[in-house]
Order: structure tokens, then sequence, then C-alpha cells
């Protein structure tokens, strides 16, 4: 028997929805960020609305909800650290070294959650087209899967936070030039900051299917949107410290640590509404 007739959304290479027919009627939808964050698939009935869901196996499930956690969490808390470090520039002491600790405390949060929601993806039950469940795999802590969209998010996420990671470390240097500044503080921070916007603009692909569109009753858009107003503000900031060779001075010291403390809740607030989107 061969393959029944599919119908595929996404944007390029990606597929972000699937759905096919069921012999006895209906339709099977699967779509890549409620397969992954929730463990289901909707099961259409003849010209009606989903009227139910498929879950996968109490494995995955288990799987889902213990990697969601754990994402959440470390985004919460690293973007409260992080807030808390551009306050101490903002409000507090303005000691340098303290912000830099503290920012370096967040970054290891904002590790764990990239890799944690990069497991989400690698571990995420798969879909056969035909049936009408998902099908759970083995536990991998990696997997190269370019051709997903939803890994590639992922993926560019975690990179991102850990090339923050080296800028974080590179702000404990002392005795550094201006140049040396800019190449070893400067450049990680922008760099970290475009990853982080190619990773939510790919997110925002996959929730609106090859669009960018308004999905205002959908809690996944949600938390898209928050951490992508997140990683502009952390760019803005980025690019406010920009330090200028002839005066040795940021472009502007206030909007840089504005900018990181905004972003940083916005982050905190994405990772909060992630609690409600698990299984």
């Amino acid at each position: 028997m061969g393959q029944p007739e599919q119908h595929v959304e996404g944007v390029g290479p990606f597929a972000t929805r699937v759905s096919w027919p069921l012999p006895e009627g209906g339709t099977v939808v699967w779509e890549s960020r409620p397969a992954r964050r929730r463990g289901a698939l909707a099961i259409r009935a003849p010209g009606a609305d989903p009227v139910r869901q498929a879950r996968a196996d109490e494995v995955a499930i288990g799987r889902l909800r213990r990697l969601n956690a754990l994402a959440a969490t470390a985004f919460v808390i690293g973007g409260a650290l992080f807030a808390a470090g551009a306050g101490v520039a903002l409000f507090g002491s303005g000691d340098a070294l303290e912000s830099a600790s503290i920012y370096f405390a967040g970054g290891l949060f904002f590790n764990t959650g990239g890799y944690a929601s990069l497991l989400q993806v690698v571990n995420a039950p798969r879909h056969r087209v035909g049936e009408r469940g998902l099908v759970t795999g083995r536990w991998r802590w990696w997997s190269f899967e370019p051709v997903r969209l939803d890994w590639l998010s992922a993926f560019l996420l975690f990179a991102g936070t850990l090339v923050f990671g080296v800028n974080l470390v590179d702000s404990f240097l002392h005795g550094l030039s201006v140049q040396q500044v800019n190449r070893l503080v400067w450049v990680p921070d922008v760099v970290g900051c475009v990853l982080f916007l190619v990773s939510g603009h790919l997110a925002l692909m996959e929730v609106g299917h090859g669009r960018i569109r308004v999905l205002a009753r959908d809690l996944g858009w949600w938390i898209v949107v928050v951490n992508q107003l997140g990683s502009v503000l952390f760019m803005v900031s980025a690019l406010a410290a920009f330090t200028h060779p002839s005066t040795g001075s940021m472009v502007n010291v206030n909007l840089a640590n504005w900018g990181t403390f905004t972003g940083a809740l916005c982050f905190s607030v994405g990772g909060a509404l992630q609690f409600f989107e698990r299984p």
C-alpha cells in the first residue's frame, strides 16, 4: 500500500505542518512545535474542527515535561540575573566587577536553557505519515538535523548562549586596550545577539508555518514573540556598548544597560510562559 496523500506547509525545505487523511475519514495534523512541546497530534473529524488530540506515550511525555521545566526555569533565572547585573549598573553600586559576576552566573543559566531547548527538539516524538500517533525514539544527547527548522532554531539559540559565554568571560580581563575590548568583549556580544535574532526569526517562521503572522490565541506564538523582543533589545544594548577608539567611551552607556535590563526581563517572562506550554 502506498503512502497516503499528504499536505505539507512550511518554508523552503523545512516542514512545520503536515496533514494526511485517515482511511476511515478525517485528517491527522502534525505541527512541529505542539508535537515537541506538548507531545500531541490533532485529529480532525471529516469537515470539522479538531475534536481530540493523540498523545505520545508516557516515556515521551515525561521527557518533554522535564525538559520543558528545566528550560523554563533556566531562562527565568538567567533573565533575572542579567536584569540584576544591569540593575547594579543602573541603580546600584555601578561596580563593573559586580555586574560582570552576576552576568556570568546568568550566562550559565542561559547555557542550560539553550541546551535543554535543543534536547527538546532532539528527543521530540516523531510522526509517521499515515498513522495517528507519535513514535518515541531512544534518548539522545545530540543530533545533527539541519533540515529541521525547529532543530536549526534551537541550535542557533544554544550557539548564541555559548558565544555570550565568551563575551562574559572576556569581560573579566583587565588592562585591555580599546581595540582589545571591542574585539574580545564587544564582537562576541554582537555575534551572540545575531544568533539569537536568527533563532527567533526561525521560531516565528515555525509557528506561522512559513509566514510572520499574529496568532494572539497561540501561547507558543507569545513565547516566541516575547523572546524575540528580548533579542532585539539585547542587540540594541550591544550596539550601544561599542567603545569609540578615539574617546575610549561607549556609544551610549545608559542605552546599553537599559537594553540589557529590559531584554533580560523579556527572557524571564518568556521562560515563565513556557511553564504553561507543556504536555
